[in-house]
């Protein structure tokens, strides 16, 4: 009898424990993917800099990385949420990586993308549906006024429902109408929109049983000590990491 009770606290001490740790540690980790095959953004080191001070204040833990090689099933299914930092190019996945992100979306992943995660795999309809957008062109890094759309949702809590930001204001195409628009750019506060009165420029929405997040943006190494665009991020990533 003492031998039963002996090993049943061994396997409680020195086993299950683990198996939280383990699970602990998928929950809380993220990774941060910022491959550029075009332009490539100055202000992605900032961004990362930004990111890991995010989550070392929110009990998260960051892996980054701008290898393809990275997109397997194995790989994805430790991270709770990826991070697209600013990649640009097409072409850059095998068709059996793009499925390692299709299945790791299909089985709950969440996915935030900033700024340049539209100007991202171009050839690939899937991720432009689940981007929500393709990037189309920019004018001149200016200031504009940014208004919230959903003010009563829970990733805009703190926000103020109109604001100032210098940034790269993106135009957008293929745009997924099913998207829900936290936030879009005052037109009529910059030059060069050409999407009219209503343009989008962060967003949500639940994906093929993922969770995807969008903010255009990220542009200028600024923007990453932007206490509002933190907050604003910082709401999108623990939304994708279901927190």
């Amino acid at each position: 009898m003492k031998f039963v009770l002996a090993t049943v606290l061994a396997f409680t001490l020195f086993f299950y424990p683990k198996e939280l740790n383990a699970k602990s540690k998928k929950e809380n980790k993220l990774l941060i993917f910022s491959l550029t095959k075009s332009y490539r953004h100055k202000s992605i080191k900032d961004g990362i800099v930004a990111i890991r001070a995010l989550a070392a204040n929110n009990g998260f833990e960051v892996d980054t990385t701008e290898s393809v090689n990275s997109f397997t099933l194995e790989n994805l299914s430790r991270y709770k949420a990826l991070i697209f930092l600013n990649p640009t190019g097409s072409n850059v996945f095998t068709e059996e990586q793009k499925q390692a992100l299709k299945s790791y979306i299909n089985k709950g992943g969440g996915l935030v993308g900033i700024h340049a995660a539209t100007d991202f795999c171009f050839e690939w309809e899937w991720y432009g549906n689940m981007i929500g957008a393709f990037f189309t062109d920019h004018p001149k890094v200016q200031q504009a006024k940014l208004v919230v759309v959903k003010p009563k949702d829970r990733l805009m809590k703190d926000i103020p429902q109109s604001w100032l930001h210098t940034d790269e204001w993106y135009n957008f195409k293929s745009f997924n109408p099913e998207v829900k628009v936290l936030m879009r750019v005052d037109e009529s506060s910059y030059q060069g929109g050409k999407m009219g009165e209503f343009h989008p420029i962060v967003w949500y929405h639940k994906f093929e049983g993922g969770r995807i997040f969008y903010t255009g943006l990220g542009h200028t190494p600024e923007a990453y000590t932007d206490p509002l665009f933190l907050k604003q991020l910082l709401a999108g990533i623990k939304w994708a990491m279901r927190k």
